[in-house]
């Protein structure tokens, strides 16, 4: 998944993103509210991590733009205001959690992890489609009961397929979620993947699980069926 930190204090942000992405995010940064909102308004992220104290442009004025904006993207806040009425403020202008500063860097993972979830429409960090099994918090995946060892990119492209079940993904859906900005994006590399990815999950003359659509992407079966 492809999450955007908006954070000004740059240590901090540093820390941020080197642990979302130590998680397995691709992650991208903005120093400012400006540049934060011109981010968020491409809604290519699967969550924002907004801080409220923010250079040109304050947290609460980009988290009203982007919602103004149709944007439904879950946002987590970043926060040293505890007052009540202040978070009363934030989660009725759109935010969908907040944490305040300081705060646990491994809590705001399993924040981060628990918001997307929700979006997705699953409360379990444990995705099933069919008989492949996958566990969101561990990173573990089994198909049948039997344990499947991917690569990190393997694993994120599988978990974000699962958490569109039915859906057809494009290639280039698969590109903007899986990598941030500093990533050169060939569509052949995801291609290599999947393939990768696909001999991996067929386990015990079962039938490939990841369907290709000419032109279109890729999808799983929900019932595993040819």
């Amino acid at each position: 998944m492809r999450v955007l930190v908006v954070e000004d204090e740059l240590r901090l942000a540093a820390n941020i993103v080197a642990g979302l992405r130590e998680a397995g995010f691709a992650v991208d940064h903005a120093a400012d509210g400006i540049e934060g909102f011109d981010y968020a308004e491409q809604n290519l992220f699967d969550l924002i991590v907004l801080d409220l104290m923010l250079p040109g442009r304050d947290g609460l004025s980009v988290l009203r733009a982007i919602r103004l904006r149709g944007i439904h993207t879950p946002v987590l806040i970043l926060t040293a205001q505890e007052g009540k009425s202040s978070i009363v403020e934030l989660l009725n202008s759109g935010a969908d959690d907040y944490l305040a500063k300081p705060f646990d860097l491994g809590e705001l993972i399993a924040r981060v992890k628990a918001l997307i979830r929700r979006s997705k429409g699953t409360s379990s960090p444990v995705l099933q489609v069919a008989d492949l099994s996958i566990d969101t918090v561990r990173q573990t995946v089994s198909r049948g009961g039997e344990d499947i060892d991917l690569s990190p990119t393997e694993y994120r492209i599988l978990e974000y397929l699962a958490h569109r079940p039915r859906a057809v993904v494009s290639k280039k859906e698969l590109l903007e979620h899986l990598y941030d900005y500093d990533w050169e994006h060939h569509s052949n590399v995801v291609e290599a993947h999947v393939s990768n990815l696909r001999r991996k999950l067929t386990v015990k003359e079962t039938e490939p699980i990841i369907e290709t659509l000419r032109h279109r992407g890729y999808r799983l079966r929900e019932g595993g069926e040819p």
